[in-house]
């Protein structure tokens, strides 16, 4: 049996296949990989470092809250110093325009009080004289009793200060004339009684001064 050479040499001249070693990763790429851990242990460090400052965040919105309601409670108590306010204020304005009514109409009643006053006057010098009683005299008397208390209901009062000192804030004087026993600037004859609505003087009592 004959060898072939040239199979001998194909044989003998097959090179062997050359792996390439693994070689290792660079060390920037394996250093870069625990970044996001050493990142957020970074984090978790500088949050346990400072607890008052996460206090402090904890509590902004606890205080914000606080505030508003302070807020809102102060403005709540302006309103109602406000209505206060204006209830006074309306209750004076209608007290003032009740009595600036009552007064007018006072003022509109009193000559005929005075008329009846006058009267009377005349009526009871007529009864001194002859003694009758007359009917008619009592009716003026009722009427003039009537006028008088629908005054007084509404706070209307009559004086006549007769004997006393001479007010010029009370009384207006008509005539002053030397009366014996009587003291200078004293009232000695009330020729039209005065009145008054509480503290103000509606009408002055129209006065004789002794000089």
């Amino acid at each position: 049996m004959t060898n072939d050479p040239t199979n001998s040499t194909n044989t003998v001249d097959e090179e062997p296949e050359v792996v390439e070693p693994e070689l290792p990763e660079p060390a920037d790429e394996q250093a870069q990989e625990p970044e996001p851990e050493v990142a957020l242990a970074e984090d978790a460090a500088t949050e346990a470092d400072d607890p008052a400052e996460a206090i402090d965040q904890a509590r902004d919105p606890v205080a914000a809250k606080a505030a508003k309601a302070d807020e809102y409670l102060a403005l709540a108590q302006r309103t109602q110093a406000d209505f206060e306010n204006y209830r006074k204020r309306a209750t004076r304005e209608a007290q003032a325009a009740q009595s600036r009514g009552v007064i007018k109409l006072a003022k509109e009643l009193l000559p005929a009080v005075d008329d009846l006053d006058r009267a009377l006057a005349a009526a009871d010098a007529a009864t001194e004289t002859d003694g009758a009683d007359n009917p008619l005299i009592q009716g003026i008397k009722l009427v003039h009793a009537d006028m008088v208390a629908a005054l007084a209901r509404v706070g209307i009062e009559g004086f006549s200060p007769e004997g006393e000192r001479f007010d010029p804030q009370h009384h207006e004087a008509v005539a002053q004339m030397p009366v014996p026993g009587a003291e200078p600037g004293t009232v000695v004859e009330v020729y039209q009684r005065g009145y008054t609505l509480g503290d103000s003087i509606i009408r002055p009592a129209r006065v004789v001064v002794a000089a």
